[in-house]
């Protein structure tokens, strides 16, 4: 698929945003993609750890909006609610190389990874509330858990970006780089990864879940419910035809 590049080499996955004039912007073709090449790497023995990249210049805007009106999530058997399973189930680890903005999903799959490396170009935002909507990739549960209630809040109730520093002070980031060396970094860590056995990865990473992953499962169900309810009230609906129209939303009367 032109819009994910998936690239296999010395037991790591890569699989690279590539729709740099859409701003790496996610349609449902490519969420099934991605879910499709996660699931496909769970089950190979030979691919030991998933890497997820962007250009040096962005890593993902989001949902594709205009694809997102046309083809709304409605059933947990949507390409975006298989992804979201296959990345919060992957047994195996996950690397993300982010740089530049990294909006909504772009920034709640994040927290799902085991390792993230951010150019200094980073700006992490999740504007669900701005669009008239609620969070969503289990996030209204794992952002509390990672960064503390307050900080949480303010990320998720006000939708501003945060940056690189404050990523990596919360524990959201590893090692932030200047953006044309973050993918290469990450790759060399990834490789370190895929050199180690497999049956220790595994075994290590689900221990460290400590048997959460039902209750991140649950929340994304539960997320998925109320989304797609708000997604038919006048809120998104003011969010999503001012986004189309090129102006400001006007949340005053609803």
């Amino acid at each position: 698929m032109s819009d994910i590049l998936l690239h296999h080499e010395n037991g790591v996955t890569t699989l690279t945003f590539n729709r740099l004039d859409k701003k790496n912007s996610i349609t449902s073709d490519m969420y099934a993609f991605l879910a499709d090449a996660l699931v496909a790497a769970e089950a190979d023995p030979k691919v030991r750890v998933v890497m997820f990249q962007g250009h040096e210049t962005i890593f993902s805007a989001g949902n594709d909006i205009a694809d997102f009106l046309h083809r709304p999530t409605s059933s947990e058997d949507m390409p975006v609610y298989r992804f979201l399973k296959a990345i919060a189930t992957f047994t195996k680890p996950l690397l993300a190389s982010v740089c530049g903005p990294a909006v909504g999903i772009g920034t709640t799959m994040l927290f799902h990874c085991d390792l993230v490396y951010a150019g200094d170009n980073a700006a992490f935002s999740m504007p669900f509330v701005n669009l008239g909507l609620c969070p969503e990739a289990g996030s209204s549960l794992l952002v509390p858990q990672m960064m503390g209630y307050h900080r949480a809040a303010e990320a998720l109730l006000l939708g501003e970006p945060f940056f690189a520093e404050a990523a990596q002070e919360v524990g959201l980031v590893n090692r932030i780089l200047p953006p044309t060396e973050v993918n290469e970094y990450a790759r060399r860590q990834a490789k370190k990864l895929a050199a180690k056995p497999l049956a220790s990865l595994i075994e290590t990473k689900r221990l460290m879940k400590g048997g959460q992953q039902k209750a991140v499962i649950e929340r994304i169900l539960l997320e998925g419910e109320s989304f797609g309810r708000m997604l038919n009230e006048p809120a998104a609906k003011e969010a999503f035809g001012a986004f189309m129209e090129k102006r400001l939303p006007d949340f005053s009367k609803i």
